[in-house]
């Protein structure tokens, strides 16, 4: 369905930015925000870019996040999945970045998850890299699980590789269910 954008000035912006937000969110209305006569930028529905993910269900999981103290950057990928980035040092003080995918479908389809720089070489990754997270051991709930809960299997991962890298022997998987 195509977008029809109103205009709304930054002072009317500035004056009822609930409302406006409200407007965006409940009412899938769309704004370029014009300031000094220049038309600036937009606000438009989260859904637009994420069409099967429900609004609340992304809101609820920035929430948890921000209570379990977790600051992500995120983005949109080309294809219009968001992902999460989550800055992460390892024993030695390397830094790596966990970087969670929410695909199409989701939370019907799992995320998946990278590290970035690229581990290769190190087991269990799927083909395309993503850690293997969830399979046999470890299934996907969408009504239980979110992406706090794949960031602690990712980070329980990033410890299997550390200990891989200086042993050469993946430890044994220990349960993650709460």
């Amino acid at each position: 369905m195509p977008l029809e954008f109103g205009l709304l000035s930054m002072t009317e912006l500035r004056n009822r930015p609930g409302e406006i937000l409200n407007r965006v969110a409940d009412n899938r209305e769309a704004f370029i925000i014009e300031r000094n006569g220049q038309r600036k930028a937009c606000i438009v529905p989260l859904s637009v870019f994420f069409p099967d993910i429900s609004p609340c269900r992304i809101a609820d999981e920035f929430q948890e996040l921000l209570e379990q103290g977790e600051e992500p950057r995120t983005s949109i990928t080309e294809d219009r999945e968001l992902v999460f980035f989550f800055a992460h040092k390892l024993a030695d003080e390397t830094s790596l970045v966990i970087r969670i995918l929410l695909p199409h479908g989701y939370p019907n389809a799992c995320p998946r998850v990278y590290i970035d720089p690229s581990t290769e070489g190190a087991p269990h990754r799927w083909a395309d890299g993503a850690l293997c997270l969830y399979g046999v051991m470890v299934g996907w709930n969408p009504g239980r699980h979110t992406v706090f809960y794949t960031l602690k299997l990712a980070r329980r991962w990033v410890l299997h590789y550390e200990a891989w890298r200086q042993t050469g022997v993946w430890p044994k998987r220990e349960s993650l269910d709460e």
